[in-house]
């Protein structure tokens, strides 16, 4: 029965990596065993509203995975997966983060043990404060899905006021060896995405946060950025807009588990323009000087060295996007005409 593969599959997508194939081979015999049961008692094959209806019965496939998972009632068995994934990626990112600030400003301070062991120290309270914020959120978003069920979308197994037949279509195999896009995979996306904007925006008002103590000595040199970086900022900026509304589209439409290729397809396009702005500049000069008829002779040939070398970095890197953006279109090409061909 289609509609049973399509629920075992949206199943299979919320269980532990490592036993899924197992879990989804027992709980296919023991579902397909009550199915024959009912279809043996009715002496007929079960319509799609009874079989719709069976399925409700059984139970949204969130509330199926959550079976299967270790029973940690922290958030609750539903959510507790992505919760657990999520809580791992932002602890991560935050000792990162604080590890970086930490040393930059121990470098660029006059270094002591008390600093060293401020620290140290300092170090389980950011740990606490993370987990704290990322409990918080989920069981916010916990406390609302289930006062407030939505009916369609990843949200919507929370709750047992769900449809089967909104259950997407049975996806082709992955390739061997490879790992299914998971919902926790798709809410990590979105929440590292929203981080990554809110970094990016802090940057004109704190520009230690992209140079680190380089910034002191940007204000003491003297040399000077062409004005042509604010609307290459602001060109990244509107990307990473546009990038992390498609994701929370998709997340919340729950199309988080279907390849998006044209969404692929345009970022990387969106990707170009950034380089194109900064290669527009006329005689490619990116740097000057602050006083050029005081310092030309003394640093004339640094600004013509460090002028070439951003130059053959940016060609660098707008040869590799645009090699990125051509296999990426090669790929959709491709799949295209195989779907094709398996239709004929």
């Amino acid at each position: 029965m289609e509609l049973l593969d399509r629920y075992l599959q949206a199943v299979k997508k919320h269980l532990p990596w490592q036993r899924q194939d197992d879990i989804i081979a027992e709980l296919r015999a023991n579902l397909e065993a009550q199915l024959e049961d009912k279809e043996s008692a009715l002496g007929r094959p079960l319509t799609s509203a009874e079989a719709e209806e069976w399925l409700k019965q059984i139970g949204p496939p969130m509330q199926m995975a959550a079976r299967y998972q270790p029973q940690q009632y922290l958030i609750g068995p539903t959510v507790f997966p992505t919760y657990w994934f999520v809580l791992k990626m932002a602890s991560a990112w935050a000792m990162i983060v604080y590890t970086i600030v930490s040393v930059v400003r121990i470098a660029t301070e006059s270094p002591n043990v008390d600093a060293l062991v401020g620290v140290l120290l300092s170090g389980p309270g950011i740990l606490m404060t993370t987990a704290a914020w990322v409990t918080l959120i989920f069981a916010a978003i916990e406390y609302t899905v289930r006062r407030n069920p939505p009916k369609h979308g990843p949200l919507a197994g929370f709750s047992g006021d769900w449809t089967p037949s909104t259950l997407p279509p049975v996806e082709a195999d992955a390739a061997p060896g490879k790992k299914r896009r998971s919902l926790a995979n798709a809410v990590a996306e979105v929440i590292f995405g929203l981080l990554f904007l809110c970094w990016l925006l802090l940057i004109p008002e704190h520009p230690f946060l992209l140079v680190g103590p380089g910034f002191a000595y940007m204000r003491v040199s003297p040399f000077q950025f062409v004005p042509v970086f604010v609307q290459f900022y602001w060109a990244v900026v509107a990307i990473n807009v546009l990038q992390v509304g498609w994701n929370c589209a998709n997340l919340w439409r729950g199309r988080w588990q279907l390849q998006q290729p044209l969404q692929s397809i345009a970022t990387k396009a969106c990707g170009l323009i950034p380089m194109v702005i900064l290669l527009s500049v006329r005689n490619h000069a990116w740097v000057l000087l602050k006083h050029p008829e005081l310092d030309m002779a003394r640093y004339g040939g640094t600004l013509v060295s460090i002028n070439r070398a951003i130059y053959l970095g940016l060609v660098f890197v707008a040869a590799i996007t645009v090699l990125t953006l051509l296999a990426e279109i090669a790929r959709v090409g491709r799949d295209i005409n195989r779907k094709r061909a398996a239709a004929l």
